[in-house]
């Protein structure tokens, strides 16, 4: 099946085709998106070493928040450990493991108004068995030197 970004990225309207002129001046936000970084303790070790596991924990993860999943690469190390990373049309999911500790190091990233990332950290927090977190989450500011410039996406040449 032949997909192009624009038939996943929930902005259709991103194709390379001219964006429609809104009729008023939009409300610029001052976020482009919320960051989450969560530390997870004392987990099932077997949990955090198990590949599979968690590829199936991190898609679950990104849908719960509402995010368009469109690629994910995971990898076990030897003798333990796992590192996935989950690319959104939003921004990212990633987490790195040491089930000989029981910790996995997290961060969320979605830009938007319609993604809820702490969604996605519940998610992780339950299904890797946490006794234990910490959820540091914070808004990305949009730059001053765009905040006042419609962002509209940038057309190819033809």
């Amino acid at each position: 099946m032949n997909q192009r970004l624009s038939c996943l990225h929930p902005n259709p309207g991103w194709n390379g085709a001219a964006a429609p002129q809104p009729s008023s001046t939009p409300a610029i936000s001052d976020a482009v998106g919320k960051h989450c970084i969560l530390e997870l303790y004392e987990c099932q070790s077997s949990r955090l070493d198990d590949e599979a596991f968690l590829r199936d924990t991190i898609t679950t993860a990104a849908k719960r928040a509402g995010a368009t999943l469109l690629n994910l690469i995971t990898h076990r190390f030897e003798p333990q450990g796992v590192t996935g990373l989950a690319l959104l049309a939003e921004s990212h999911i990633s987490i790195h493991t040491w089930p000989e500790s029981g910790y996995a190091a997290v961060d969320v990233f979605t830009c938007g108004d319609h993604t809820m990332p702490e969604r996605a950290c519940q998610v992780l927090v339950e299904e890797l068995g946490a006794a234990r977190h910490k959820l540091t989450s914070f808004r990305r500011e949009t730059p001053g030197s765009i905040a006042e410039t419609p962002r509209e996406p940038e057309l190819s040449p033809a």
